[in-house]
């Protein structure tokens, strides 16, 4: 019987640290193991795959013979390489995936220690100013109003306080240009099927926000990355991919950027604005964390003046997750394109949330709040950072504040592995193919400073770090 071959996705770099026999097998154990590569199907011979890959046979047969030992390769057929069925568990885990960020963390039994979660910890989160928005909805006497169906663009109270917000940045927009989404996600979302059809490409930070790519793909959208460095996307790489990959859009975060804790340098900021104006791509900036930063900080939208960008922010980050309020702000124009889509999708948001987050702001506790939330990130990062050197870990950045820090073991290891033993130990961990457009090989972990600052999520780390 004649058993069709199957070439594995693979992408290999030879700049990267890793070995590139230990990056192919990771590759390939990857997909076996996600069902991308199913049983019983034949891998390419030596030579082809090889040959595909633009590396040594040698390579390859090294690379095949760790995936033969690991017992999920098999050899038949005079020196034919199968996909062997992967042992039935009793109970399964699930694929440590971004759905299982997002699933797993509020399931019944969700990790005691949530370290690679993107969320606030509940002792940061704002719950005194929402117990007293709460009291303040309920002695509202516009309540009535706050449960009919609003405008499409949001509250405009809460645009208004928005606008002037944006304005200490810098960033000068008007209430029509301003549209207040179901979290930055929708915002996302919206812009996304504003300005793409089946098939386009959108380029993306890499790494980048892990829950974006599940959310292109469902759009039938290509995801191309574009490599990020310590002062932001590499400009170089980002004309190469756009020569290469004509695109619609560009989505990215300048600030505390999603996973690596990194801010953009406004000679980043202009150069990519640059390029981008000179191929007329648009700019969505993801900056979810925009209030956590100084006003002065470097960011597209303040150096665009909201010129073919949208800019995407959220109070679920620095208030309460559960609040779910964010908005985008761009030209008029380009807002009213996008709110035909939101009210195809919902029509408006949750009113009474949106008066909530507007009486937070309203009555100055946002400021303080603010104020003392970046004070206590600062220290959490410089705490957990000094734990993650203390016990061998190496740093990407050491981040001035925010939630995040990239970080990972000296030595070379099998991150699927090492997240697998940690949930099995109550941990959830982020592994760093999770923020990859194409879940590429990367050694780097995601930390959130709120979440990690466990002794035993150390010891976990120290134990791995030293070898089991």
């Amino acid at each position: 019987m004649m058993v069709d071959t199957v070439f594995p996705h693979v992408v290999l770099n030879p700049n990267c640290s890793i070995a590139l026999v230990s990056q192919l097998a990771d590759a390939i154990m990857t997909q076996i193991q996600n069902g991308a590569l199913p049983s019983h199907k034949r891998l390419p011979s030596i030579r082809r795959m090889a040959s595909h890959c633009k590396i040594s046979p040698i390579t390859v047969v090294n690379a095949y013979a760790r995936l033969v030992s690991a017992g999920l390769l098999d050899v038949r057929d005079r020196g034919g390489y199968y996909v062997k069925p992967l042992p039935l568990l009793a109970t399964p885990r699930p694929p440590i995936d971004s759905l299982w960020l997002l699933q797993h963390a509020y399931e019944e039994h969700a990790p005691i220690i949530k370290a690679g979660c993107g969320w606030l910890a509940q002792p940061y989160l704002f719950t005194n100013a929402v117990k007293q928005g709460l009291k303040a909805l309920e002695q509202s006497p516009s309540l009535a109003n706050m449960l009919d169906y609003g405008s499409p663009y949001g509250l405009i109270a809460l645009r208004s306080v928005i606008r002037f917000l944006l304005a200490k940045r810098d960033i000068p927009c008007t209430e029509d240009g301003i549209i207040l989404t179901h979290g930055a996600s929708q915002a996302l979302e919206l812009v996304l099927r504003a300005f793409t059809q089946p098939d386009d490409t959108v380029l993306v930070d890499d790494p980048g926000y892990c829950n974006l790519y599940p959310l292109l793909q469902s759009l039938g959208l290509k995801a191309v990355g574009v490599v990020r460095n310590e002062s932001g996307p590499c400009p170089e790489l980002f004309e190469r991919a756009l020569k290469k990959h004509p695109a619609k859009l560009f989505v990215t975060t300048s600030v505390l950027h999603n996973p690596t804790g990194s801010c953009v340098t406004a000679h980043n900021v202009a150069t990519i604005q640059a390029i981008a104006a000179k191929y007329g791509i648009a700019i969505v900036e993801d900056n979810i964390f925009l209030d956590l930063t100084p006003e002065s900080q470097p960011c597209h939208a303040r150096h665009g003046k909201l010129q073919n960008i949208i800019h995407i922010s959220s109070f679920s980050k620095t208030i309460a997750p559960g609040l779910r309020v964010g908005y985008l702000a761009c030209s008029p124009d380009v807002g009213k394109r996008i709110l035909r889509y939101k009210m195809a999708a919902g029509l408006t948001c949750a009113g009474l949330n949106e008066a909530m987050v507007f009486n937070i702001i309203k009555n100055g506790q946002y400021g303080y709040h603010l104020t003392d939330l970046r004070e206590r990130l600062f220290q959490a990062q410089k705490t957990v950072c000094h734990s993650f050197l203390a016990i061998g870990m190496k740093l990407y950045i050491r981040p001035m504040g925010g939630l995040f820090a990239w970080a990972r073991f000296h030595k070379e290891v099998n991150t699927h592995s090492v997240s697998e033993r940690a949930a099995a130990e109550d941990i959830m961990l982020a592994p760093g193919n999770l923020f990859r457009p194409e879940r590429s090989e990367s050694q780097w972990f995601r930390f959130n400073v709120t979440h990690a600052n466990q002794s035993r999520l150390y010891t976990f780390l120290e134990r791995e770090n030293k070898g089991r």
